[in-house]
């Protein structure tokens, strides 16, 4: 099929993309990523398209909608002050790394014991591995810390007991600027919008 002359309607580039409709929606909204045809529904043509490619690509440098509109409107006369915020974000990147292989550290050092790692341990790994692989939305963000807290819940308080005393022995065993990387790993997995 030529992708060149064909058009997406709004639904049809969510699907071809896995964004959401509303995010398309909101988009447009903004001035972000206006379509190029409006036939009662939102259409969209390859040079919207790859448009919709450079948003993603920049969000995913970890720039807020307003800076990604600014780059691409070319408003941004000084480049640093992106390239900056994208040092930090992978020095956010890296503690947030560097934690989820402590923790890795710890379950392989239980498995090595025979000790098989708590449903809770494997659900903060889940977390930080997620988070770490794309930006949360609030919502998802809020959604993980509830089931996180639920499941806390769930447990003894032998359970509970327990499981503060490892993480208190844990976080005993850090040096103060592997506790000050954790600060700023969970910092990082903070949405930022």
């Amino acid at each position: 099929m030529d992708t060149e002359n064909r058009t997406w309607r709004v639904g049809e580039l969510a699907e071809a993309t896995g964004l959401s409709v509303r995010t398309l929606h909101h988009y447009d909204e903004i001035g972000l990523l206006r379509p190029t045809r409006r036939s009662g529904q939102r259409q969209y043509d390859a040079a919207d398209v790859r448009r919709l490619h450079r948003v993603v690509a920049l969000r995913g440098f970890g720039l807020s909608l307003a800076e990604v509109g600014q780059v691409l409107d070319g408003e941004l006369s000084d480049p640093r002050g992106l390239i900056r915020a994208q040092v930090e974000l992978v020095e956010e990147r890296i503690a947030a790394a560097a934690l989820l292989r402590a923790r890795l550290l710890g379950v392989l050092d239980g498995l090595d014991r025979a000790h098989e790692p708590s449903a809770q341990t494997l659900i903060e790994l889940i977390e930080v591995t997620t988070a770490m692989n794309r930006t949360l939305t609030h919502e998802e963000y809020e959604a993980m810390a509830e089931e996180r807290r639920r499941l806390t819940e769930g447990l003894t308080p032998e359970e509970r007991e327990a499981l503060e005393a490892k993480r208190r022995k844990a976080m005993e065993a850090l040096s103060p600027e592997e506790l000050e990387r954790m600060r700023q790993a969970r910092e990082a997995l903070m949405p930022k919008e």
